[in-house]
């Protein structure tokens, strides 16, 4: 390593502060073209053989429904990261069982987060999700959560390998 590269990245650890708490978004989106991200995907279903899927409409992957997860911190757990994303995008508890039933690599023609090594996981209510995030509009504001009996057509195509769990 040049001094020169060593003096840069020694500034930026001392920047950074805990990275367990998450990179700022520069930092993030700098390190997302350098290496894959792990991420944890939480399948939930209810008794009715319904799966809960959360909208999300962001410049990475356009509009559309997905299935509620998450890239894992520095040092956190995958059930960590999984109960995290179910408080985060939920505002719900969930137990997990402690192994993926599935994982998905994903490669996408973009270089910042464009290449995913997700880990999907089946879950279970503990409470219920946040009534005031329910999709009630067409298309739902970008969070909300909604229950659906089949795989929607708008399911994101990063997650079209999931449809077969529904």
């Amino acid at each position: 390593m040049t001094i020169r590269r060593a003096e840069l990245i020694g500034a930026l650890l001392a920047d950074l502060g805990d990275p367990r708490r998450g990179l700022p978004e520069d930092v993030f989106r700098f390190v997302s073209r350098l290496t894959p991200l792990a991420t944890v995907d939480l399948l939930i279903q209810d008794e009715r053989g319904r799966t809960l899927l959360t909208w999300r409409h962001d410049e990475f992957y356009g509009p559309g429904w997905h299935v509620p997860g998450g890239i894992i911190r520095f040092k956190e757990t995958m059930a960590e990261r999984v109960r995290a994303c179910a408080r985060e995008e939920l505002g719900a508890e969930v137990a997990t069982e402690p192994v993926p039933i599935h994982v998905l690599e994903a490669i996408r023609s973009e270089d910042t987060r464009g290449h995913h090594l997700s880990m999907l996981f089946r879950c279970r209510l503990l409470t219920p999700p946040d009534e005031s995030l329910r999709a009630i509009a067409d298309p739902p504001p970008a969070g909300h959560w909604r229950w659906h009996d089949r795989c929607p057509p708008d399911l994101l195509d990063e997650q079209r390998d999931y449809a077969r769990f529904f």
